[in-house]
C-alpha cells in the first residue's frame, strides 16, 4: 500500500513539474489593463485576466514581474523575460526585435485636457502647447512624427505622472492610448478633465514574446479558442462594460 501511495505521489509531483513557469513582464500602471490591487497587493486588470487564461490553456504558469513600460521590449528582447503583456501596440519596428501574438485588442490614441480647456479639439490645436505622454510609447512616436518641434512634447515614465502633470497645469494636454485616457477621465479625472477629438492612429495590441518563443503558437490557439467560446467577451465586458462590437 505504501509503495502504491509513494508511486501515486511521484506521479502527481511529475505532473506538477511538467507545467513550466514562464517569466512574464507587465507595466503596473496601465489601467484598466494592469494595475495593483491595493487590498491584495496582486496585479489585476484586463491583461492579467487574458494572460492567466492563456497560460491555463497553453500549459504554462505565469511568473509575473512588473517594470516601467520603456523597459519591457528590451527585457523580452534580451531574454530576461520570455513574454510581456502591457497594452503593447504591434508595430513593424518592434516586430524586428520581438515576436507578437495575434492582435487581442483594438485601440488608438486620444487627447485629454482639463475640463476648463475649450481651445483644444484636434491634434493641430496642440501646436505651441506642452503635451504629456509616456516614455517608449507609440503616442510619443506619433507626436514626434506629427508635431515635432511645433510642440513641447514631455515624456513621463508612468501614466500617473503625466495625468498629475495635467491636473497640476504643468502640461496643457496628454495624448495616450484611448482606453487608458477614457478610464482616467471617468475615475480620478472625473469632473476635472475631458477627452476631446477623434481617435488617432488605429492600433492593435499584441502579447510580446522573445524571438522564436515556443509559446507564440499555443497562445494564438488559446486566444482563438477564447474568442470562439465566449471567454474573451466575458473578460472584455468585465473591464469595459460591454463586449467589443463586431465589425
Amino acid at each position: 500500500m505504501s509503495l502504491a501511495i509513494a508511486l501515486g505521489l511521484g506521479s502527481a509531483t511529475a505532473a506538477v513539474a511538467q507545467t513550466p513557469s514562464v517569466n512574464v513582464a507587465t507595466d503596473p500602471s496601465f489601467v484598466p489593463f494592469e494595475m495593483m490591487d491595493q487590498e491584495t497587493g496582486e496585479m489585476v486588470g484586463f491583461d492579467m485576466d487574458i494572460i492567466n487564461e492563456v497560460a491555463e490553456r497553453a500549459g504554462f504558469e505565469v511568473n509575473l514581474t512588473t517594470m516601467e513600460f520603456s523597459g519591457i521590449i528590451p527585457a523580452v528582447q534580451t531574454g530576461s523575460q520570455e513574454i510581456a503583456i502591457a497594452g503593447t501596440t504591434i508595430t513593424e519596428e518592434r516586430a524586428e526585435v520581438v515576436d507578437f501574438s495575434d492582435p487581442y485588442y483594438d485601440s488608438g490614441l486620444r487627447i485629454i485636457v482639463r475640463a476648463d480647456n475649450d481651445s483644444v479639439e484636434t491634434l493641430e490645436d496642440l501646436q505651441e502647447l506642452t503635451i504629456g505622454t509616456k516614455i517608449g510609447s507609440t503616442s510619443y512616436d506619433y507626436l514626434q512624427q506629427e508635431l515635432g518641434e511645433d510642440a513641447n512634447i514631455t515624456p513621463f515614465p508612468g501614466t500617473a505622472d503625466m495625468y498629475m502633470a495635467l491636473l497640476g497645469r504643468n502640461v496643457d494636454a496628454v495624448l495616450y492610448d484611448a482606453p487608458n485616457v477614457a478610464y482616467f477621465s471617468q475615475t480620478r479625472g472625473e469632473g476635472r478633465t475631458k477627452v476631446v477629438g477623434p481617435l488617432y492612429e488605429g492600433q492593435q495590441y499584441g502579447i510580446v514574446f522573445h524571438k522564436g518563443s515556443e509559446w507564440v503558437e499555443p497562445t494564438n490557439e488559446a486566444l482563438a479558442a477564447m474568442k470562439e467560446d465566449g471567454t474573451y467577451d466575458e473578460i472584455y465586458t468585465k473591464w469595459f462594460g460591454e463586449a467589443p462590437s463586431e465589425e
